[in-house]
């Protein structure tokens, strides 16, 4: 008899292929892609990020100008100064030359207007005026800025060139343009083009002696008018002989040693003043900018400013940790290739029709025969097999964050910027609702799902800039206290059912909590302060630890019998005033809490890359008490029993009125120094109030968003990994692997950070089990191999 099979559709077999093993394969290869189509654009354009600045770029929204891949400081008047400063100091001549027509003019006294103080108050710096140029020097910063007029390539021009070639201090910036006066006074003929050609050619020579010299030479493009406002002589000047002319310098100059400054054109584009010909305030600005960013950028190192400087050094003990993932991966190579060989041998011993009916990757090993790390399937890898893709990963992030390589552009925040992704998300996450498998307040998938959702509205916060909205700000406080309040709810929730509170459950804890940390701040060279919030939940889940773990000890809720039950609610009550009273007398001397935590070894663990512990304390004491709140949550909860689940219409009119009293406090606050304090006491109003409105009834409790639940598991390495793969620069920027597409990039790079924070999940849940054992004593022998480890670490960085 034939037995007929349904042959299934194109549409089942994709909806089959839809699962998280092909969404992270998929990934891979498109990282695979992404790195071949960026290694194609350094080939084919340089990997200097200087073209790109002074080449091309963008206007996000109306006022913010981003350069084509990478990131623009915005230099203040202090910012320029200390710039300077700083190459005075290492006796650097600080020169810059403008040479051109009445525009240029206008860029050099925006110019010195960025780097001049006020008159009464600086007396180092004298303007020198000519008929035909200016100078203005400050001798403090050893700083001379000249303008030289020139209205066309004339021998004015050559001269000067050739005088700066010969010159013992030729300027460190020259910035030359010309051809306006010509549009205005000539028709532009072919003859006037091939005279104006023959001119620029006379250059050629000198900018490349100069160029040899060190000296940055800049020909500004000139930037179109707006012919409909254009009055008198100037009527003639018309766009078409404006590009005329770029063409033309294009052509001659392209084969000499200038960079062509071509972003004015861009900047100016719709900004012109009112009579059509000058450059705005917007333009002169922008352009004053983008030379203060290729000047001073490689030297000041900032976070914001990636333009024209070079990618940080790599650090040795970076490298010995590439090599040790690189063993792990020759070490799962070698282990597979045996394997394969001798399988291989194997079956060419047998004969075919065993063979044929016997697969190798179904043979069958005896008890004490260990499994192949090579053919291990993803969900049981071993450490070694981990630590090998986990190696893989961290090369991507090195990629990203630690090199130019992969652009970075600026953040942009606007009001539809922040709010209309946050909206986008919860529409989504309301659409993936899902039966949960408990009824209970606070149950394990609704506490997942709250930190699901926390976790994408504060990611939405850090790329689009948004904490320089103070109520924003205020706002994604009260989430940041809200995941504390559910590590001391979890925690205190876990120790009362199971009195667990041995050493091995610690560093399990701990382990989940710092592992990729830790990994990352030895690749990525950054300190462990970096990565804040981690930090701040292993100090807390450590001293709520050490409580709990002293005696009276708190035992099993399933043994509580009716005469012990209420010295289990005195234990638990005389720790939590225990745990109060030590994080008050911390908070009321911040001289004692920093000779507590500034006494090596430890003191590393809590100061940042400038040797300071000011960050630690300010983050430590906003949310001081929000561990103890979700404590005393879960303690009032487990006392009312079944009572608290049948809580009525009044505690949600209660919660409501508690949410739009802090947000209310969130809009009017006016200093975030005053209400991160306010905060600090009132953190626990808008998280019980958000607690009691999502448990007001036994339908809510009985659904929650599968997607945001599944975003709270990963919560952790997405908080961890942002930075590098998501974001770049510390935080600074965004990191860019589709350039010109901001939208498209965003989803591509959201995609593939999401997958590689399931993948590194995945990871250390395969190296937990041996790194943290379930025997206490392998896991002192463990702690104490890693100390060992990490001494020379620490001797090499000054933390003994």
């Amino acid at each position: 008899m034939m037995v007929s099979y349904c042959k299934k559709s194109s549409a089942e077999w994709f909806i089959e292929q839809l699962n998280v093993e092909n969404a992270k394969l998929l990934a891979f290869f498109l990282v695979i892609g992404f790195i071949g189509y960026h290694g194609i654009l350094h080939l084919r354009y340089g990997p200097d990020s200087c073209t790109w600045l002074l080449s091309s770029g963008r206007y996000k929204g109306d006022h913010e100008w981003q350069p084509y891949g990478c990131m623009l400081h915005k230099y203040s008047k202090t910012d320029a100064r200390r710039c300077l400063r700083y190459l005075a100091f290492w006796g650097k001549y600080n020169s810059f030359a403008f040479i051109g027509d009445s525009r240029l003019e206008q860029l050099y006294e925006y110019f010195i207007g960025v780097l001049k103080t006020r008159l009464d108050l600086e007396t180092s710096y004298s303007t020198v005026e000519h008929r035909t140029n200016n100078t203005y020097v400050d001798r403090k910063l050893r700083l001379s800025v000249t303008f030289i007029k020139s209205n066309d390539v004339s021998r004015t021009m050559v001269e000067q060139f050739r005088n700066w070639q010969h010159t013992d201090k030729p300027p460190s910036v020259i910035v030359a343009t010309t051809g306006l006066e010509l549009l205005k006074n000539r028709n532009t003929t072919d003859l006037v083009l091939e005279e104006y050609k023959r001119n620029l050619t006379h250059l050629v020579q000198a900018i490349d002696s100069l160029a040899e010299r060190n000296t940055q030479v800049l020909w500004k493009l000139m930037e179109s008018v707006d012919t409909s406002k254009l009055k008198n002589e100037f009527k003639k000047i018309s766009n078409v002989d404006i590009e005329a002319y770029n063409r033309a310098a294009i052509e001659i100059l392209t084969h000499s040693a200038v960079k062509v400054w071509s972003s004015p054109r861009l900047v100016s584009s719709g900004a012109a003043a009112a009579d059509g010909v000058s450059l705005s305030r917007t333009a002169l600005r922008h352009s004053a900018q983008i030379l203060l960013n290729m000047f001073c950028n490689d030297h000041m190192n900032f976070n914001d400013g990636s333009c024209c400087a070079q990618p940080e050094p790599y650090t040795q003990l970076q490298i010995c940790t590439f090599a040790l993932f690189l063993l792990c991966a020759v070490y799962v190579l070698v282990r597979s290739a045996r394997a394969w060989w001798s399988d291989w041998r194997r079956g060419r011993r047998r004969s075919p029709s065993s063979s044929a009916t016997t697969p190798l990757v179904a043979r069958d090993r005896s008890p004490g025969e260990d499994a192949d790390p090579a053919t291990t399937p993803p969900s049981g890898l071993s450490p070694a097999a981990a630590l090998a893709r986990l190696g893989a990963i961290m090369a991507y992030f090195y990629l990203c964050d630690r090199t130019n390589f992969f652009m970075k552009e600026n953040k942009y925040y606007s009001e539809w910027s922040f709010w209309l992704p946050v909206g986008y998300v919860f529409a989504l996450g309301l659409f993936f609702t899902e039966a949960s498998r408990s009824s209970k307040i606070l149950h394990r998938e609704q506490t997942d799902e709250w930190k699901g959702w926390m976790q994408l509205v504060i990611l939405i916060y850090q790329v689009t800039g948004a904490s320089k909205v103070l109520p924003i700000y205020m706002l994604v406080r009260a989430l940041v206290s809200a995941y504390l309040f559910l590590t001391g709810y979890g925690h205190f929730y876990y120790t009362w059912n199971t009195g667990d509170t041995g050493l091995v459950r610690y560093f399990r804890v701990i382990f989940r909590l710092n592992f990729l940390t830790v990994v990352l701040c030895l690749t990525m060279n950054r300190p462990y302060q970096f990565y804040s919030f981690i930090p701040l939940v292993s100090f807390w889940y450590t001293l709520m630890f050490v409580i709990f773990a002293l005696p009276p000890h708190i035992t099993q809720a399933s043994s509580h019998t009716a005469e012990t039950r209420p010295y289990q609610y005195l234990y638990i009550t005389l720790k939590v005033i225990g745990l109060l009273t030590i994080v008050t007398v911390l908070y009321m001397s911040e001289v004692f809490f920093q000779k507590i935590f500034v006494t090596r070894p430890w003191k590393a663990l809590f100061v940042n890359a400038d040797d300071d512990i000011h960050q630690w304390w300010l983050r430590w004491k906003q949310d001081r008490y929000s561990v103890a709140y979700g404590i005393m949550f879960a303690l009032a909860r487990q006392a009312a029993g079944g009572a608290a689940e049948r809580a009525g219409g009044a505690a949600a009119l209660l919660a409501l009125a508690a949410l739009a009293t802090y947000l209310a406090f969130a809009l009017l606050c006016s200093s975030a120094v005053d209400c991160d304090e306010v905060h600090s006491y009132a953190a626990c109003v808008p998280v019980v109030a958000y607690a009691a409105l999502r448990n007001g009834g036994g339908g809510l409790r009985a659904r929650h968003s599968a997607l945001f639940a599944r975003v709270g598991g990963v919560a952790l390495e997405l908080f961890a990994s942002h930075s590098h793969i998501w974001l770049a620069a510390d935080t600074h920027g965004v990191l860019v692997l589709l350039p010109a597409a901001p939208a498209l990039n965003l989803l591509l790079t959201s995609y593939i950070f999401a997958c590689a924070a399931h993948e590194i999940r995945a990871l250390t849940a395969a190296v937990l089990p041996l790194a943290v054992p379930d025997d206490w004593r392998l896991v002192l022998r463990n702690l104490a191999i890693f100390l060992a480890v990490l001494v020379p670490i620490g001797i090499h960085d000054g933390m003994f």
